[in-house]
């Protein structure tokens, strides 16, 4: 009971810290520069994410619905009844509307990184959308209401997934439009 009340602690004072860092210095989508502010704080961030953050989110050890609270703290826009059982990286640059699923080891990530071009563009997921297991969503990529993103698929980035379509594949391709009748 000791060692898990001081990593309760020690996890909150880290939450703490990482969001007054990113408060006062804050990260902005686009490219990051080579050199400059938003590199170094990126950087810090980066060192706060990977260190601190990412094991507990790898580890599948935290129950979905304590790690929505997780990826909430971590600055994710998650909407009611929004749960995710993959990794959302970057969390800030992640917005996800009411009644969502992100399957098992789902992973959405907003960040390019393309030889010395590192770039961040938010990720859109709106509302009532299922997201499978082991599918991938890369940076600026948007998926509209009632969509269906197939397991292991992969959105590539920037992709405009529009509402109630289905997607699957690797790369993702639109299988088929929802009837408004199911």
């Amino acid at each position: 009971i000791l060692t898990i009340s001081v990593l309760f602690i020690f996890y909150l004072y880290a939450l703490m810290l990482y969001r007054l860092m990113l408060g006062l210095f804050p990260i902005y989508p686009g490219e990051i520069k080579t050199g400059s502010r938003q590199e170094f704080i990126y950087h810090i961030y980066l060192l706060f994410y990977l260190v601190l953050f990412y094991p507990v989110m790898r580890s599948g050890f935290i129950p979905v619905p304590l790690m929505r609270l997780f990826y909430l703290a971590l600055g994710a826009k998650l909407g009611d009844n929004t749960y995710s059982s993959g990794i959302i990286q970057d969390p800030i640059f992640v917005e996800v509307g009411d009644n969502t699923l992100i399957g098992m080891d789902a992973l959405i990530t907003p960040h390019i990184i393309e030889n010395n071009k590192l770039e961040h563009h938010p990720i859109s997921i709106g509302h009532n959308v299922t997201i499978g297991a082991h599918s991938v969503l890369l940076a600026g990529v948007s998926v509209g209401d009632g969509a269906i993103v197939a397991t292991g698929a992969v959105v590539k980035k920037g992709t405009q997934i529009q509402a109630r379509e289905i997607w699957g594949g690797v790369p993702a391709k639109l299988i088929r439009k929802q009837n408004t009748a199911e």
